[in-house]
């Protein structure tokens, strides 16, 4: 195991200096793979903050329930009791009939109401569910249709559904230009080592004389399209983190002028690790594929 991980540090240490020998090919191939990352992984961060956004904009989707006209209050209670052992509700409040057309008659609708010699509006529940998806509504909306003496259930998903289907548009979109760019930095790593390859053919030739075996030669060409792909990852985080300040300020003063309070995220840890590791992949990807190629002719591959 010992004698496994020295041939992967040397591999590695040569790698670490092939890069090193040529400051400005590694810099602009770090640039052309970063800025290509920073495109899909700008735009996932970016309708994933929209999202944020349009929910804090909209307020919270809810579920309106309303009670039958004869319930009594003990019936009433008996609902708000089913409500507070729901857990997939994040919270719920009651609004009495009297409050409620208290609110319409605030409205304007006084000369209206005033001709009625009763209350027609019913005892009612709002209700906001712990998750924005439409089949989480659905699935509540059809549970409390079934609850004794509830007249109806009014589902407020329909701006949910649509801002779902938005999202889901734009993630495939991102997806799609994802493989694309990721297939054009596969070619680019499969490029750069070409040249590596064309220019150590002597060496290569001479290590094989020497006895060296075929996952030797190859190690530090893998080695090399991974570490190209780790640059190009770092330079990708960067930019996008230095275009999340950027937007910062003009993105809070947006949404100041809705009445809400919104703050643009850049990558966590989780997103900046699977940014890098697709990085990785994908000069690893490329490397190999070009060492097979064109180490074919020499009896490696």
């Amino acid at each position: 195991m010992s004698h496994w991980f020295y041939l992967h540090w040397r591999a590695f240490a040569q790698a670490c200096s092939r890069l090193a020998g040529q400051p400005l090919g590694t810099l602009l191939s770090a640039l052309v793979v970063g800025i290509a990352l920073s495109l899909p992984a700008g735009g996932y961060l970016l309708i994933d903050n929209v999202a944020g956004l349009a929910r804090g904009v909209s307020g919270a989707p809810e579920i309106s329930v309303f009670m039958a006209q004869d319930a009594s209050e003990a019936e009433v209670r008996a609902i708000a009791t089913r409500l507070r052992a729901e857990p997939r509700l994040a919270s719920h409040r009651f609004v009495p009939r009297d409050q409620a057309l208290a609110q319409l008659e605030r409205s304007g609708l006084g000369d209206v109401l005033g001709g009625l010699s009763a209350n027609p509006l019913p005892d009612a529940y709002i209700v906001v569910p712990a998750g924005d998806e439409p089949e989480l509504f659905e699935a509540l909306a059809k549970e409390m249709r079934g609850w004794p003496k509830v007249a109806h259930v009014q589902l407020d998903s329909a701006w949910v559904e649509r801002l779902h289907a938005m999202l889901g548009l734009g993630k495939s979109a991102v997806l799609v230009l994802a493989a694309l760019l990721g297939l054009a930095l596969v070619i680019v790593t499969f490029n750069t080592i070409r040249l590596q390859i064309l220019t150590q053919r002597a060496e290569i030739g001479v290590s094989r004389l020497l006895g060296a075996t075929d996952p030797f030669i190859r190690r530090p060409f893998y080695w090399f399209g991974g570490l190209q792909g780790l640059l190009g990852g770092l330079v990708a985080l960067g930019t996008v983190w230095v275009v999340v300040e950027v937007l910062r300020a003009p993105v809070a003063g947006l949404a100041q002028t809705y009445g809400a309070v919104f703050h643009l995220a850049g990558p966590g840890w989780p997103e900046a690790g699977a940014i890098l590791a697709f990085a990785v992949f994908l000069g690893w990807l490329g490397s190999a594929i070009s060492v097979r190629r064109h180490l074919a002719g020499e009896s490696i591959g």
